[in-house]
């Protein structure tokens, strides 16, 4: 198995993979870097970046901080890059992971490329799709063999240490270290203590993304941590037995909204309810949504912080009603204030139900029951979030969605640069422009930090 993981890992290129499954890197690249602009804004990638600015030093092999500029060790701007995507949770996932794999792996992959030099754009395209394959069979058989749910950062460092190898051409036997050392160091934290009290610590994106990047240079080193139970162990051989035939990162999910994909299919369905029947918020007494479990579990009502409000159900449903919408300033403080939304918020009841628990994870219901101030109740019946891989949404909409994000904080024009920057990628004209434009600062990060 470890043979067949090498080869699948250095050997698969732009020619090898299928044009479709090239697409699908573009789309989630796209998607990725429109919530890195939006994540620079908030206070936990702000916090992250100047961090690793005072204590990642840029030393010989330096990388440009994700939509900052700023230089540092590829370690730091992968933890920097991953923390960044983290702070806004509008990032793409997979259900069986329960987490999210682009969030780690491209910032990993960035650091990685520019510290070595490595700027064929058909490596990193192919590079990018590469750690969506490894992710993806990690996180579920994390979550098979583990019996606690961790973040996405345990896993996804064992795919950014195979990127990692990936870019320094490691041979099999330091591949192989490299991912034993970042199965053993990635933070294995427990997922639903940030869910009960929601930190600025979120799904360890970050912190995978550091653990993997540094696996690979201490392997490379001759450091070693083999084997990765999670890669090698016999009783998840068939979840890495059809790399190369079946691709899983079309499995993944899009976020129209940025908040815990949990509270999407609430929010859709009252959305739904709004559009359908001209709602406007006053003309609603009270809200009562039926849900899963872990939706439930995402309890603040009133948030205090930007994580608060994002990993919320009551909040964001109460936020669609009033604005018919959630955008990143809805997540933000300056909505925490408003008196309809705290109303519909803190008034709400919400209520598990054990059909919809059965279903989790591999499909995920919320209904909604509104009742009206004349007496009249609207129910939308059980709802699914837009965006699952059954029903994908159209590259338009990805784009639609990245231009809203981006567009505020780099310009129309930067921004245009970087959407024609992704969708030429693979075409053998170099990466270097599209990392200028990722790692050039945002607008109001440059202000900022001149001031």
């Amino acid at each position: 198995m470890a043979t067949a993981i090498h080869d699948f890992l250095h050997d698969s290129s732009v020619n090898s993979i299928p044009p479709e499954v090239l697409s699908l890197g573009r789309r989630w690249l796209l998607d990725l870097l429109g919530v890195a602009v939006g994540g620079t804004s908030i206070p936990m990638s702000q916090i992250a970046r100047n961090h690793v600015i005072r204590h990642f030093g840029a030393a010989q092999k330096p990388a440009r901080l994700l939509f900052d500029g700023r230089l540092a060790s590829p370690v730091g701007a992968a933890l920097a890059g991953g923390i960044t995507i983290d702070a806004l949770d509008a990032h793409d996932g997979h259900k069986l992971t329960k987490g999210h794999v682009g969030c780690g792996v491209l910032p990993a992959l960035m650091a990685m490329c520019e510290a070595e030099g490595e700027l064929d754009d058909r490596a990193f395209l192919s590079g990018l799709v590469i750690g969506y394959e490894v992710g993806t069979r990690a996180g579920i058989a994390l979550h098979r063999t583990a019996s606690d749910y961790h973040t996405s950062g345990a896993w996804v460092a064992v795919a950014a240490a195979a990127l990692g190898a990936r870019v320094l051409r490691l041979g099999k036997a330091h591949t192989r270290e490299a991912m034993g050392i970042a199965e053993y160091h990635g933070p294995r934290s427990q997922m639903m203590r940030c869910i009960d009290a929601p930190t600025m610590v979120k799904d360890g994106s970050g912190w995978g993304a550091m653990a993997g990047v540094s696996a690979a240079y201490l392997a490379a080193d001759g450091f070693t941590g083999a084997p990765a139970l999670i890669v090698e162990a016999s009783d998840v051989t068939d979840l890495w037995s059809d790399l190369g035939s079946k691709w899983r990162i079309s499995e993944q999910y899009f976020k129209p909204f940025p908040i815990c994909r949990w509270a999407q299919p609430a929010l859709h369905a009252v959305l739904t309810l709004r559009a359908r029947h001209d709602l406007n918020s006053d003309m609603v007494e009270a809200v009562n949504l039926t849900t899963f479990h872990e939706s439930k579990r995402l309890a603040v009502r009133s948030p205090k912080t930007t994580e608060q409000a994002q990993y919320s159900t009551a909040f964001p449903v109460a936020v669609g009603l009033v604005h018919g919408t959630v955008e990143p300033e809805h997540v933000s403080e300056a909505s925490f204030g408003n008196p309809e939304i705290r109303r519909l918020a803190e008034g709400m009841t919400i209520t598990e139900s054990a059909e919809f628990n059965s279903a989790f994870p591999s499909r995920r219901f919320s209904s909604v029951e509104l009742q009206l101030k004349g007496g009249r109740v609207l129910y939308s019946g059980p709802t699914e979030a837009p965006g699952d891989p059954e029903v994908p949404v159209s590259t338009e909409q990805i784009r639609a969605k990245f231009h809203r994000y981006a567009d505020a904080r780099l310009g129309a024009l930067r921004a245009f640069a970087i959407d024609q920057a992704v969708e030429r990628l693979g075409d053998g004209s170099g990466a270097k422009l599209l990392f200028d434009l990722a790692t050039t600062a945002a607008v109001e990060v440059q202000s900022s930090r001149s001031a």
